[in-house]
Parts: C-alpha cells; structure tokens; sequence
C-alpha cells in the first residue's frame, strides 16, 4: 500500500466531498445530531439528513455528479472495459435489510485512505468506531457513544513509550478490541467483569514502513486465540492473545494489505496486498499452497465465508472475485462495484450474506443462496470508514467519515421484528 499517499492528524478525516475528487463539500446549519429516523424517510427525508431542496440539487442529479467525477485511486492503470464482460450479472433491486435510523452523532474518522475496517459490532445493539483516534463505543439502546480507548492522549500521557498512536484498523470480539496503528504497532482492550483492564501496547515490527493494515482475531491450530496481523513490512504475524507475544513470522515479497484465516481449517490463512495475485498460505510453514490468480490491481480486502469453502477477495480493479477452495483454478464469480476499489468484505455469521464496501457512496448486500446473483444497494454519500454485520446477522452497520455529514447507518433484516420504532 501506499504509507507516503495520506496521513492524516487526529482532528482530520477523509472525505469523498474534498476538491481532489473535484465534489462539492456540502454545507448547511443543521444540528450535527438531527438523526433520522425510519418513519422519518418513509415520509420522504433523506436518510442522512442532507437538505437537497435547501442546497438547490436533486439527489439523483448529485448522483450522476459523482458517478462522472469520482476518481478511483490505482496502482495498476487497467482500462476497467478489460473488466465488464467477465462480471457477473447481478439483480440490484432486492431490499434484505430495511433502514432503521441514522445517528449523526456518531462521528468517525480515517488514518489511511486505503484502510476502511474502522467499524466492528459485537452485538446487534453495540458498535466501535474510531473517531479522532478515540474508540468509541455506540448502543442503540440507550443511542448514546462513549469514549472506551482514547489512543489520542491516553497513549502520551501514559508514560508507557507508545509516541503517537494513530488507529488505521480495528477488530473485535465481546469483551476484546484490538487497534493497529500507522507505525507498525497495535493497542489490545479487553473489558472483564470486574473492572476494565489497562490497555496493552505491542509494537509488531520497528520498520519505518510498517504500517499496520489489518488485525484479525483468530484461533490456532490448537483452539488458542490469537491476532494475526498485516503490516506494509511484507509480513504476517500471528502473536498470543493473551501475551501478545509473537508466535509466527513470514515474509512475502510485498506490502501486505490483509489477511485472514479459514474459520474451518486455521491451518489455511488468505494473504493479500500490493501484488495483483491472492495467496493462500498454510499458517504452520508459511508455505504458499495456491497462488489465486483473475485480479488486476492491488488486493486490500478478503473475508472467509462461514463454512470455510468460500473465499471473497476484493481489489483496487472495482472487483470482488469470489473463490471455492475444492476448486481453485479460477474465480466462479466476479461481483463489480459502481465507483471504486473494494475496501471492505463482510460475510455474516450466518452465511447468508456477503457485504462488500467501496471507498465512498456505494454498499452492496449480496444472497449467497441466489449464487451471489441477487443484491442490495445501499446508495449513500460520504467516505466508508467500515461495515458490519452483527453478531447474530439481524443488524447491518454503515460508518460515514464526512465533514459534515459523519454518522452510523443502520438497518435491521426483513425478518427482524424489532420492537422499537424510532419517531
């Protein structure tokens, strides 16, 4: 990945609506918090609040805007015509999840512009997000955030060494939230009972292009937790949870972007990053097993499917290539995004549903059952800082990083009878 492209302090963002992508910055006196509601957009407001009749445009005029004028950042210049004709046709206008509310005053903020898994929910009430290097935790219950890891003074104050840490990727588990940072490091929360534990400090590598990309939480071999880590060093690392202590080191040939194991064989992990071939690596040896082979830019995005047999890679070429383990000659589908590179994938835990995020405006649902050929698209402004399904996959997050218009998409599954209406 490219560390020199954008480092941001904490008091910035990225936003889609900047004058490099040549977009108009929206601009306007509503309250930031002037949420929305369900019943608010069933009467016709728009669900992240934006006053189109007061700003003078159309939605669907604004749209057309960005679908000409937003630049997809590459490594490797393809022309996306070499693309079309391999993608799958998809049907877009199935509505699996319906919106629930959106919260303005859930804010959040973006390190990298290559790094979108900033948002993790460990309940179908409960999200982290980053915002300003401060994790924040959101409950839908009582619609309130609060501050649970503030990495922007805490870690200076601390006295512990840690210098500036900037959160550039999150994970989580019930009672685990895992950070990595720009400079090769990562911070591990955990919460007990009792009472909540200090936060704990590992540095990954001392490479001054160490980034880290991506963190997962994941078992080993032997049912023990650990985090597996993607740095720009060229390595994956694979460190003891509970003593954060590094257990596995292996290099690569370039900057790695993300990995992730096998929910069903931790021997099996996928390794992508700034090579247009996907690996997947046996965790023990390091040995590369199979090369995966269809992509054209840089990978920054793979998720495991449920039974471990499904393999979704996303790349900087607008594509998810989706993979069967048993039969890994090539890719079975191609799914295409509207703008831009494939930054985050998603399946739910119920293997029902793949979610995949494009840098800015666009979310794609799609139906595992149908073969990936049924869709939701969820058509949205702003900068993606991350999805998640909840834990029970009855709950659909979306985090907007925007100037003004930063907030936390919800929505809830058709078959959800949530007992609570929003006014």
């Amino acid at each position: 990945m490219d560390a020199e492209y954008e480092l941001l302090d904490d008091h910035a963002s990225v936003s889609a609506d900047s004058d490099d992508d040549g977009i108009e910055v929206f601009s306007d006196d509503d309250d930031q918090n002037d949420d929305t509601t369900a019943v608010e957009a069933r009467n016709g407001k728009d669900i992240q609040g934006i006053p189109w009749r007061r700003l003078g445009l159309t939605r669907e005029d604004y749209r057309e805007t960005r679908l000409q004028n937003y630049k997809n950042y590459v490594n490797v210049d393809v022309p996306l015509d070499m693309i079309k004709d391999e993608c799958k046709e998809v049907d877009k206008g199935h509505a699996f999840y319906d919106f629930y509310c959106n919260s303005r005053g859930v804010r959040s903020s973006i390190v990298h512009f290559q790094l979108r898994n900033l948002l993790c929910a460990t309940s179908k009430h409960d999200v982290y997000v980053n915002y300003r290097n401060c994790i924040m935790h959101y409950s839908d219950m009582t619609r309130r955030s609060s501050p649970v890891l503030d990495l922007s003074t805490a870690a200076r104050a601390s006295g512990a060494g840690w210098g500036h840490f900037q959160v550039c990727t999150l994970c989580s588990k019930p009672g685990l939230i895992v950070a990595g940072g720009f400079h090769g490091d990562m911070v591990i929360k955990r919460f007990s009972a009792a009472a909540d534990e200090a936060p704990a400090y590992c540095r990954v590598t001392n490479s001054d292009n160490g980034i880290t990309n991506g963190v997962q939480l994941c078992e080993s071999t032997s049912g023990a937790q650990q985090i597996l880590t993607s740095n720009n060093d060229s390595a994956v690392r694979l460190f003891d949870a509970s003593s954060l202590k590094m257990a596995t080191k292996f290099d690569f040939p370039w900057a790695v972007n993300y990995s992730t194991s096998n929910p069903l064989n931790p021997k099996m992990m996928c390794v992508a990053g700034d090579d247009p071939d996907v690996l997947l690596v046996d965790s023990c040896s390091g040995k590369t097993t199979h090369s995966l082979k269809g992509h054209l830019d840089y990978s920054f995005a793979a998720a495991w499917h449920p039974d471990g047999q499904v393999l979704a890679t996303g790349n900087q070429d607008t594509t998810t290539r989706l993979w069967d383990i048993r039969h890994m000659g090539s890719a079975f589908a191609t799914l295409k995004g509207r703008i831009g590179a494939i930054r985050s994938l998603r399946f739910s835990d119920n293997g029902k549903y793949l979610a995949m995020a494009e840098p800015a405006d666009f979310v794609h649902i799609y139906d595992a059952a149908s073969g990936y050929s049924k869709s939701q698209e969820i058509d949205l402004f702003g900068e993606i800082a991350g999805c998640a399904f909840s834990p029970d996959s009855e709950t659909f997050f979306v985090s907007i990083s925007d100037v003004t218009y930063s907030s936390l998409l919800q929505f809830h599954h058709k078959s959800n009878l949530h007992p609570r209406v929003l006014m």
